[in-house]
C-alpha cells in the first residue's frame, strides 16, 4: 500500500504573506524571543510546514506561532489536531492496514523527547529516553554507494538540537558518553565522501562540527577537560576543511572557555582574539560581544585588570546593538542573564567579590526558568560570591536555593563550585 501524501498547509502559506520563507522564519525566532522561548527556525523549517510535512508544530513552537497569530487555533493555521499526529496509535480493525508512520511520529519533536523534559529525573534516564542509538536522534550509517542526503543531514543537525536541549534542562554528567554515539555516526558520514551535493556536503561538516562542539561541551561542562579539547580540536579542523568561518569562530568561542577554566589563561586569550577575527565577516554583533567576554575573563584569569575592562566594554558595545537574523542558532542561551554572569566571573577572578555579586545577582533574576541549568549555575555563583564577600547567611541561604532546585540537573561544574562555597562558609565559621 503507498504511504499517503503530504497534504500543503494553505493556510499557513497565506498567514506568510509576502515574507519570504527565511523573513518569516526570522519573524518566527523574533516572536520566540519575545516570550522567552527557544525555537531553531529556518527557511526549511517554513518550507516543510508549508508542504504538509509537519502536521502538527512541537510545543515550543505552538506557543510561538498562537503568541503571533493571538486569537487563531492551531486548526486556523493549518496544523491538524496532536493526538492524530502524535503518540496515539489509532486503533485498527481487524485486518485493516496499519495506519501512515507519520500518523505516529513528528521528527521535530517526538512525544519520547516531550516526556523526557516534563518527566525525567535523571539525565541519563532522558538521554536514554531520547533514543539516541534507535528513535528521534539516530543518524544513519553510510551504506555502500548510497548517496548522503537530505535525511542524514537533518538527522545530524537534529541530534545537535536535542543535546542543547536536554544539556539546558539536565546538564552533562548523564549526557556525555550517551552523546559520543551520533557524533562518531556523524563523522562516519562524512568519511563515506558520498554527499549528493555540494551545499549537502558543507551542511553535513558544519551539523558534524556542532555535534562535536556539544559533545565537546558535555565533556567540558562534566569535568573531562582533555576530551572537551579532543573534541573542540575535531570541530575547528572541520571548520578548516570546510572553510565554515562560524563553525571555525564557535569551535574558538570553546575553546577559549574551555582553556580559562583550566587555568591556561594565556591560551584562552589567544583563542578568543581567533575567534573574534573569525566572526568578524559574519553578521552577528552578539558573536562578537560574547568573544569579548571570553577574552575579558583571560584576561581577569591574568590578573590584567585594564585589559579585561576593555574588552568588557567592547563586549558591552557589541551587546547594545542588538539581536540580528546572522546570530549562529547555538547563541540562543546568551541574553542579558549570560552577560552579566560572565562579567560577575571576571570580577571574581579579580577579587573584586561584592561587585561579582552584584552581577551574578542580576542573572539570576533575569534567567528565564527554561534554562534550569544555567540558572542554578548562576545562583551557585552567587552563593561563592557572597561567600568571599564575607556575606555567610545570605550565601548559605542562596546555596540551600541551589541544592533545592537540582532536580533533574547534573552539573559537575555547579557541584564543585558548591563544595568550594561550602569550604569558604566552614572556614568564616571556624
Amino acid at each position: 500500500m503507498a504511504m499517503s501524501r503530504a497534504v500543503p498547509n494553505l493556510a499557513f502559506r497565506r498567514l506568510r504573506g509576502q515574507h519570504s520563507p527565511a523573513e518569516f522564519a526570522a519573524a518566527v525566532r523574533r516572536a520566540a524571543r519575545e516570550i522567552g522561548e527557544q525555537v531553531a527556525c529556518d527557511a526549511r523549517y517554513i518550507g516543510r510546514v508549508e508542504a504538509g510535512e509537519i502536521r502538527c508544530p512541537n510545543y515550543a513552537y505552538e506557543r510561538v506561532f498562537l503568541h503571533m497569530f493571538p486569537g487563531l487555533g492551531l486548526a486556523d493555521l493549518g496544523f491538524s489536531a496532536r493526538e492524530t499526529v502524535r503518540g496515539r496509535r489509532p486503533a485498527v480493525s481487524a485486518g485493516a492496514p496499519p495506519p501512515p508512520a507519520d500518523t505516529t511520529r513528528n521528527d521535530e519533536e517526538s512525544d519520547v523527547l516531550r516526556r523526557a523534559f516534563m518527566t525525567s529525573g535523571s539525565a541519563t534516564v532522558a538521554a536514554a529516553s531520547l533514543g539516541f542509538g534507535g528513535t528521534a536522534a539516530a543518524i544513519p550509517s553510510p551504506r555502500g554507494t548510497h548517496r548522503i542526503g537530505e535525511t542524514e543531514v537533518r538527522a545530524v543537525e537534529e541530534a545537535v538540537r536535542q543535546i542543547r536541549l536536554l544539556d539546558d534542562r539536565h546538564g552533562a554528567d548523564g549526557l556525555y558518553k550517551v552523546a559520543a554515539q551520533p557524533l562518531r555516526a556523524a563523522y562516519a558520514l562524512l568519511d563515506a565522501g558520498t554527499a549528493a551535493r555540494r551545499s549537502t556536503e558543507d551542511r553535513l561538516h558544519a551539523g558534524a562540527g556542532e555535534l562535536a562542539i556539544s559533545v565537546g561541551w558535555l565533556a567540558h561542562d562534566s569535568g573531562r577537560f582533555d576530551d572537551a579539547r579532543s573534541h573542540y580540536a575535531e570541530a575547528l579542523a572541520t571548520a578548516r576543511v570546510s572553510g565554515d568561518a562560524a563553525l571555525e569562530a564557535h569551535a574558538f568561542c570553546n575553546t577559549s572557555f574551555l582553556a580559562r577554566d583550566a587555568g591556561r589563561y594565556r591560551e584562552a586569550v589567544r583563542a578568543a582574539q581567533a575567534g573574534l577575527r573569525a566572526a568578524q565577516p559574519l553578521s552577528s554583533a552578539r558573536l562578537l560581544s560574547l568573544l569579548s567576554l571570553r577574552e575579558a575573563g583571560a584576561w581577569a584569569g591574568l590578573g590584567d585588570r585594564a585589559a579585561c575592562e576593555q574588552s568588557l566594554g567592547r563586549a558591552h558595545t557589541y551587546f547594545a546593538r542588538g539581536q540580528a537574523d546572522g546570530d549562529p542558532e547555538w547563541m540562543s542561551f546568551f541574553g542579558e542573564p549570560e552577560l552579566e554572569a560572565l562579567e560577575a566571573h571576571c570580577w571574581s577572578a579579580l577579587g573584586d567579590w561584592s561587585r561579582a555579586a552584584r552581577h551574578a545577582h542580576r542573572a539570576t533574576v533575569l534567567q528565564n526558568p527554561h534554562f534550569a541549568r544555567n540558572l542554578a549555575l548562576y545562583r551557585a555563583q552567587l552563593a561563592s560570591n557572597l561567600a568571599h564577600a564575607g556575606r555567610q547567611d545570605e550565601a548559605a541561604a542562596e546555596a540551600r536555593r541551589v541544592v533545592g532546585s537540582l532536580d533533574g540537573v547534573q552539573s559537575s561544574r555547579i557541584r564543585a563550585i558548591l563544595t568550594e562555597t561550602g569550604r569558604v562558609l566552614a572556614a568564616g565559621a571556624r
